[in-house]
């Protein structure tokens, strides 16, 4: 997300953005995954997937938000 905050561009912003998302949900995937092998206690989980969860969302309305904005006349 820092990297994003560098973006040459509204386009730049957004492609950095969209680089972010996948690695969040990669992310929740691993955290999946360590859940369901027993690495990871249910207490860890849950408490990681909501804040991982809650972080892609706001990622996602972020990008939601300026690609509305650069459609605008």
């Amino acid at each position: 997300m820092r990297e994003a905050l560098n973006a040459q561009s509204k386009m730049d912003f957004i492609h950095k953005l969209s680089i972010s998302q996948k690695e969040c949900d990669e992310t929740i995937y691993w955290l999946e995954l360590l859940y369901q092998t027993e690495y990871i206690s249910k207490v860890e989980f849950e408490t990681l997937y909501s804040q991982a969860t809650e972080l892609l969302k706001i990622i996602r309305s972020i990008i939601i938000t300026t690609k509305n904005r650069l459609q605008k006349p």
